[in-house]
């Protein structure tokens, strides 16, 4: 391979291990906040407003800085972008749905909207209980784009972090509207053309290719 070539993949494979370390973390958080609290999910453990997910990021990470208006400067970057180029305006600026926003000492800059997991209805006509999560593995810092730094993906009430067709009746019970697991995964526009709050498609691809960008 030429140089060129062995650095884009080694670029890459730093941008998974970044989102597969907070991809962990997260979910270690989720499960130890609903066997903390003896609950079943995570509306019964309280997670369901924003005063309580900012004690749960405070709970569990070490928080350097609340970003109160959502995806704004400092916090994140004022433009971010998918991989073709294009502005993913949904993203910037967002308020997060009356969640919260913060950055962690690791770097990770971090968001958790629909705090009381409320039905999102998805392309295909289902409708899930899910939450969206943003997370920019570097902060403010480049290249803010949706598949490389920064990635969306849900967060189901059973602490379970995937993407939004892969609700707990596609996991568990394999209702995946026709297809399996990894069809539902890639639901939605192409990870290049990511735009949308509810395209977790570049999330989708790294899960199916057992954390591989394989793009």
């Amino acid at each position: 391979m030429t140089i060129p070539t062995l650095m884009q993949n080694h670029q890459k494979k730093v941008y998974v291990t970044q989102l597969h370390k907070v991809y962990n973390v997260l979910q270690q958080g989720f499960i130890q906040e609903m066997t903390d609290r003896n609950a079943v999910n995570l509306t019964e453990a309280g997670l369901t407003g924003t005063d309580s997910i900012r004690a749960f990021f405070r709970k569990y990470f070490k928080v350097i800085q609340d970003c109160d208006k959502g995806v704004v400067e400092p916090c994140f970057a004022s433009d971010y972008r998918n991989i073709e180029g294009s502005s993913v305006t949904e993203v910037n600026g967002n308020d997060w749905h009356g969640g919260a926003c913060a950055v962690l000492a690791d770097g990770n800059s971090i968001c958790l909207d629909s705090p009381t997991f409320t039905s999102a209805t998805l392309e295909d006509g289902r409708t899930v209980s899910m939450g969206n999560v943003f997370v920019d593995t570097n902060g403010a810092k480049e290249p803010n784009i949706i598949g490389r730094d920064a990635f969306i993906f849900a967060v189901f009430s059973d602490g379970v972090l995937d993407t939004a067709h892969a609700d707990v009746a596609c996991r568990i019970e394999g209702n995946c509207n026709g297809g399996s697991i990894k069809d539902a995964r890639l639901i939605g526009n192409d990870c290049e053309k990511s735009v949308k709050v509810l395209d977790h498609v570049c999330f989708g691809k790294i899960l199916n290719d057992n954390w591989q960008m394989n793009y």
